[in-house]
């Protein structure tokens, strides 16, 4: 019997150098201060961009059609303003937040822009859903009470969940929390996957020569794949977290997962979400513009 000779560039040892290698980098980059600030003042940085766009799009919005007060379109930058400048100042004040005797605050304030953000977001299935039925002449009066009704009670459950922490901070409860807002995740995703497919395949039997139809179409094929990847990513990541401390996202634990994390489910989507609807609405006196409200 011969022995196989395992030399220095073997596949299986090169691996295993590589494995070892990243596993280094990667403890390093997550427990050096200077690396934990540079990961989160990007975070920041980000998001403070992502904020200052949405920002500048609403005023111009608001600029061109003042007459229709706030649409749902000026709503949603609204929105996106106010979640990404939040946590653009999470980020920014993130040791005073990890250091919080109350670790029920440190929840509230890393799930409330979440909640937000899903709000945000889902302003978008509501105008696609209002849309799709509009045109196949199909009441749209209950949409709007269902979409308050669907947040309110995702928010009393979640502050209800927050408060029974409060009162008892035990691990599974933690985990319930983070379960149910990983199924809110997958409601929203599969939101976009129902009303943007609905909207997409309506859009497709328009006739060819329909003016905006290529463009239309892309716009809603578009941000229904972001939206929807995007949705189902963080339902994904969130139920590893609920039963994984490696997938852990709390503040200065793991900066290189935070960033990676955030970078994927928010800043990435908004930014492009806000490119791909960055059309303003005609200006004031041009009849195409119909306010949904």
């Amino acid at each position: 019997m011969y022995r196989a000779f395992v030399g220095p560039f073997d596949p299986a040892v090169i691996m295993m150098f590589t494995l070892k290698d990243a596993s280094k980098w990667w403890h390093v980059l997550n427990d050096t201060p200077i690396w934990q600030d540079r990961f989160f003042h990007a975070l920041a940085l980000l998001y403070g961009l992502v904020a200052i766009v949405a920002m500048m799009q609403l005023v111009r919005i608001q600029q061109r059609v003042p007459e229709y007060g706030w649409t749902t379109q000026k709503v949603f930058h609204f929105l996106n303003f106010v979640v990404n400048a939040v946590r653009s100042l999470i980020f920014v004040f993130r040791r005073d937040i990890q250091y919080l005797k109350q670790e029920i605050l440190k929840h509230i304030l890393l799930d409330v822009p979440s909640l937000a953000f899903f709000t945000t977001y889902v302003l978008l299935v509501l105008f696609w859903a209002e849309i799709y039925y509009q045109a196949r002449a199909v009441p749209t009066d209950v949409l709007r009470p269902t979409f308050y009704t669907v947040n309110g009670i995702i928010y009393a459950i979640q502050i209800s969940l927050w408060l029974v922490i409060w009162w008892k901070p035990v691990r599974v409860l933690v985990i319930l929390s983070k379960m149910f807002f990983a199924g809110v995740c997958l409601f929203a995703a599969l939101g976009f996957l129902l009303y943007g497919g609905r909207l997409f395949l309506m859009l497709q039997r328009f006739p060819v020569e329909s003016k905006g139809r290529r463009k239309k179409l892309q716009e809603v094929g578009y941000v229904t794949s972001i939206c929807f990847t995007c949705f189902l990513i963080r339902c994904i990541m969130m139920c590893f977290n609920a039963f994984h401390s490696v997938a852990n996202l709390d503040l200065l634990e793991h900066p290189v997962l935070n960033f990676i994390y955030y970078l994927l489910v928010e800043i990435l989507p908004s930014a492009l979400v806000l490119f791909i609807l960055k059309k303003l609405p005609p200006k004031r006196g041009i009849n195409q513009y119909h306010n949904i409200r």
